[in-house]
């Protein structure tokens, strides 16, 4: 397996990203082009409604996991978290929104409670910003 970083963990699945997604859209654009072409009717319009919910559908079929994911992440952080962080930031791990936390993950446990502590104090949330904080990289081989 290739070592993990910042710039190549992020995970793309062929099947759905490079096949599904594609065929979804352009069935989408397809069956807008005949509604126009063909005129109103029941047909097209249903068709262009099939084709919508099948583009929802496929994005939905991948965020469900990832939601999942991130909450068994977030369980996970958080019992990291109450192991390794100093007591002083112990009654803080609440204020850590899933975000965070699922950022986080990444980084090493010797590294954790101070860039814990500055992700709090600087208020930082957004998940790419963290991740480039993180300086000894823990690599994520289980993700969804």
């Amino acid at each position: 397996m290739e070592e993990q970083n910042f710039a190549n963990h992020g995970k793309y699945i062929p099947v759905f990203h490079f096949f599904a997604i594609p065929v979804f859209v352009i069935n989408f654009v397809w069956s807008l082009f005949r509604l126009r072409k063909l005129g109103l009717s029941f047909d097209g319009i249903f068709g262009v409604l099939l084709a919508a919910a099948l583009v929802v559908l496929v994005f939905e079929a991948r965020l469900f996991p990832l939601r999942v994911q991130d909450r068994l992440i977030r369980l996970e952080e958080q019992l990291r978290f109450a192991r390794l962080l100093p007591a002083d930031l112990q009654p803080r791990i609440g204020e850590f929104t899933a975000g965070q936390m699922v950022a986080l993950r990444f980084a090493c446990d010797a590294e954790l409670p101070a860039l814990a502590r500055k992700v709090l104090d600087e208020k930082l949330t957004e998940r790419k910003a963290i991740k480039q904080q993180i300086k000894n990289w823990r690599a994520d081989y289980f993700r969804a």
